[in-house]
């Protein structure tokens, strides 16, 4: 097995619908076939945005993981609350109809059925709103959020602090305990807390052997480091795009897999991910062909934490950060209410078993070469994505560049 030297990954957790059809191991789930094909469309120029934004934003030697799906979600709660301007530019952000009633409807076939997409996958998805109890919300928007969102509501004593620990217990209760904290305080200013968490346990469909994982150097950006290097070689789908190699592995019965991107050595990870759109992504599932492939995926564990208000104001999303902020349907009137911060802890763990991952999105609502047979070593920064096969849900995604 060629010895690897140098493994990049940048694990992002994110919400995108695209075209990646495999009708030979997905197994039908007739809810998530009525997603319409332009909100899939929509949500996924979304989370290619999203990507590019937060990586133009963040540090080029620094990991990450984070999810458009969990964000998408968040977003979407608020989106309920929001009229004027801030409303146009979150639909805007998200890509989503302006018939809320639809857009509702879809979250709620999401949330109810991407986690009964593969029985052998464990993927939960759960949301929360915390607000303080001296303060008066709108009951047509909580009513909204239990409908559609299937969110619990809770009213509690901000100034007490016993309330931190019980918003951190249901981060972690909801991620089975892969984040357990993601507020220190409550400021005085804050009034309510919009709350996701996404949990996802996959084993591989083709499990890498512990006996294959061995030594390897994974050269980073920054400097080499010895990893553990799971190896396998089997019938995986592959494909060799201009500037990068993708695979495709299966989790469970197929329905979720993890696609990986390896850059060419002449092409920067930042480059691949630029080149990302809905259409080289449906070009990138219809080039994907099982054959086999030699396979090297380190084995690693990534803890993440991001402050999302500068992306978003950089998708469009600017209003609701600032005084002029319009979230009346939450509690009147129009400049009341602004968002203080959008944030997100991320957990991601990868082994020759499978993977672990999660995500939970706060929002804070304040007031105002070319071998015999293909070699796929990751021994340089790649992407990586987790996908459901037939709703063409992209779950999470990935981009690490130091190791």
């Amino acid at each position: 097995m060629k010895k690897v030297k140098n493994l990049t990954l940048a694990a992002t957790l994110f919400f995108l619908i695209a075209s990646c059809n495999d009708s030979n191991t997905v197994t039908p789930n007739k809810q998530l076939n009525a997603i319409p094909a332009n909100f899939s469309e929509q949500t996924s120029e979304f989370a290619f945005d999203f990507l590019k934004k937060h990586n133009a934003v963040e540090n080029a030697n620094k990991n990450y993981f984070v999810s458009p799906l969990s964000l998408h979600i968040a977003m979407g709660m608020l989106l309920n609350g929001a009229e004027g301007k801030t409303k146009e530019e979150i639909q805007t952000g998200l890509r989503v109809s302006s018939d809320l009633t639809t857009t509702n409807g879809i979250y709620k076939d999401l949330i109810e059925n991407l986690p009964i997409s593969d029985p052998k996958v464990t993927n939960t998805i759960a949301n929360s709103v915390w607000y303080r109890n001296t303060f008066s919300v709108e009951k047509s928007f909580l009513d909204i959020l239990k409908t559609s969102f299937n969110a619990n509501a809770y009213a509690e004593d901000f100034n007490n602090t016993a309330t931190v620990s019980k918003i951190n217990n249901w981060a972690s209760d909801n991620t089975n305990g892969k984040i357990k904290k993601v507020l220190d305080q409550i400021e005085p200013a804050h009034v309510m807390f919009l709350m996701n968490a996404l949990y996802f346990k996959g084993d591989w469909k083709i499990p890498f052997k512990t006996e294959n994982t061995q030594d390897a150097t994974f050269d980073g950006t920054v400097g080499s480091k010895n990893v553990k290097m799971m190896n396998m070689m089997e019938k995986v789908k592959y494909a060799n795009r201009e500037s990068y190699q993708a695979i495709d592995l299966a989790y469970g019965s197929g329905n979720y897999s993890m696609t990986i991107l390896l850059p060419n050595t002449n092409t920067s990870i930042s480059g691949v991910l630029n080149s990302l759109s809905v259409t080289e992504w449906k070009n990138l599932n219809s080039a994907l062909q099982e054959q086999k492939v030699i396979v090297g995926l380190p084995k690693f564990t990534l803890e993440y934490e991001t402050n999302l208000n500068k992306v978003l104001e950089n998708m469009g999303m600017k209003t609701m950060f600032s005084d002029a902020a319009d979230l009346s349907k939450i509690a009147p009137p129009a400049g009341k209410l602004k968002v203080g911060f959008v944030k997100q802890n991320t957990f991601v763990a990868i082994d020759e078993t499978g993977t672990e991952a999660a995500a939970v999105t706060t929002i804070g609502v304040e007031v105002t070469s070319v071998p015999i047979m293909p070699e796929f070593i990751c021994n340089r920064p790649f992407l990586f994505f987790i996908s459901e096969k037939q709703s063409n849900t992209i779950l999470f995604a990935g981009k690490i560049v130091n190791l």
